[in-house]
């Protein structure tokens, strides 16, 4: 056998030798992490208007909604202030031509008789996120009986949502 055939299936040997090796050799560690987050707790809240039309002095009612969206299971409490007249919750008035006024109540449920009010707690409602749209009524009710000044009568309302 010449000495340069040896010499090449030597090399060819030596070279296969150090590739089985290498794979013996190779190993492996590991680590870990972790991947977090904090989900805050978000509300939001709109309202449509409530329009009791035209007053003749007879009992007149109807119905606004309050729109809600809370992240899922978060707790919240929605409330309706006295008005722009700076009023009892109890006591709500709208103010017409020269001042005068013409009372109606708002409250939580269909029959009338729970005050809206915004004391959490005591006269808001309460309820649970979804994560998604919630609709709550405003009951109103507009007293029959009111001697008041012919015209157009407003107040302003604002809904407070407390999470």
């Amino acid at each position: 056998m010449s000495l340069s055939k040896f010499f090449s299936r030597g090399v060819v040997g030596v070279a296969l030798l150090g590739l089985s090796s290498a794979g013996a050799l190779a190993a492996t560690a590991t680590s870990t992490f972790q991947v977090t987050a904090n989900v805050q707790a978000t509300c939001q809240i709109s309202t449509t208007n409530l329009n009791f039309g035209n007053y003749s002095g007879t009992e007149l009612t109807n119905t606004a909604t309050i729109t809600v969206n809370c992240t899922q299971n978060q707790g919240y409490d929605v409330g309706l202030n006295g008005g722009s007249n700076n009023l009892p919750v109890t006591a709500r008035k709208m103010t017409g031509p020269g001042g005068t006024v013409l009372a109606y109540g708002l409250y939580s449920d269909s029959n009338r008789t729970t005050n809206w009010g915004n004391t959490v707690g005591t006269d808001t409602v309460h309820g649970n996120g979804s994560g998604g749209n919630q609709t709550l009524t405003v009951y109103g009710r507009l007293p029959a009986n009111q001697l008041v000044t012919p015209g157009g009568y407003l107040d302003t309302i604002t809904a407070t949502i407390t999470y």
